[in-house]
């Protein structure tokens, strides 16, 4: 990773540019212009977010004491925190414009990881957390850690070469998982779509058959005994790609620990974290193709 100073200036720089070109559309809104930009607010929320600093108002305070020349006038946490709430959009944006800079893979990538909210030891009825069109907060299992989670669930969809998120939402922690991954592949679906055992099924295979689509998940058990053990390796290698950018996107990027307090805090983060992940992936693929 860069120098901390020259990565605060390459994001700006990038996210300054796509505004610019109109990539980010930033929504007016009434009274004079802030004194610290949105661009400058966007990039201090994209590069906190790549070493995985999970404190908001202690990133911001690190900010002000280290690299006060790049930023000399930083909003109050209260206000930072507001802005970059309202600007979660123009991150979606941002990271749409780094994934639209490297062609998507034939083979694509969809699962699910959990989103917890609270310990489910502490929940006691209903909640404020609460989502756009009914979602909510809910219990479910996270089979990855065989524990029982109070929350939602982050799905995506990754390329599978350069593990580039090309779509992602939130959704209920007790979804059906094909019907979150059928709302991902709207748009130009992949020749290849490889998927964990929650999405096995001949209908399921069968409609996106229809699309141009082949859907491989990892062998059942009786599978496993006509299956050549190479063409298993190559199944359960590929699958590692996608459990590796969740690994990346909730542990080491700290999702997983979000400290958000409300669904939209959430939703900034996540946006916020994405949009990070997509810019570290989208430059490591420059990088391959310059090379």
């Amino acid at each position: 990773m860069l120098p901390a100073e020259d990565l605060f200036v390459c994001v700006y720089v990038l996210i300054d540019d796509a505004i610019a070109r109109g990539a980010v559309a930033i929504p007016p809104r009434p009274g004079p212009a802030p004194a610290c930009s949105d661009a400058e607010l966007l990039t201090i929320a994209q590069v906190r977010h790549l070493p995985g600093r999970r404190s908001e108002a202690g990133f911001l305070a690190e900010v002000a004491r280290d690299w006060a020349h790049l930023f000399p006038v930083l909003p109050h946490q209260s206000e930072a925190s507001r802005r970059i709430r309202w600007l979660h959009g123009a991150s979606g944006q941002f990271r749409a414009h780094l994934a639209a800079g490297v062609p998507a893979d034939d083979c694509q990538q969809i699962d699910t990881s959990a989103l917890p909210v609270r310990h489910t030891s502490r929940v006691r009825g209903p909640d404020g957390w609460t989502g756009p069109g009914g979602l909510h907060a809910r219990f479910g299992r996270d089979v990855a850690h065989a524990e029982w989670f109070y929350g939602f669930r982050l799905a995506i969809k990754t390329d599978l070469g350069s593990r580039i998120v090309r779509a992602w939402s939130i959704v209920p922690a007790a979804v059906n998982e094909r019907e979150a991954g059928t709302a991902l592949l709207e748009g130009c679906p992949p020749t290849w779509l490889l998927a964990d055992k929650g999405f096995s099924g001949r209908a399921y295979a069968a409609e996106h058959a229809a699309r141009g689509t082949t859907v491989i998940v990892p062998p059942t058990k009786d599978q496993r005994k006509t299956m050549p053990t190479a063409l298993q390796k190559i199944i359960a290698e590929w699958r590692n790609r996608v459990e590796t950018s969740f690994k990346e996107i909730t542990d080491q990027m700290e999702l997983a620990r979000h400290g958000a307090h409300t669904f939209w805090g959430l939703l900034t983060r996540t946006a916020a974290t994405i949009a990070a992940h997509t810019l570290s992936r989208a430059c490591l693929a420059r990088i391959d193709q310059l090379t």
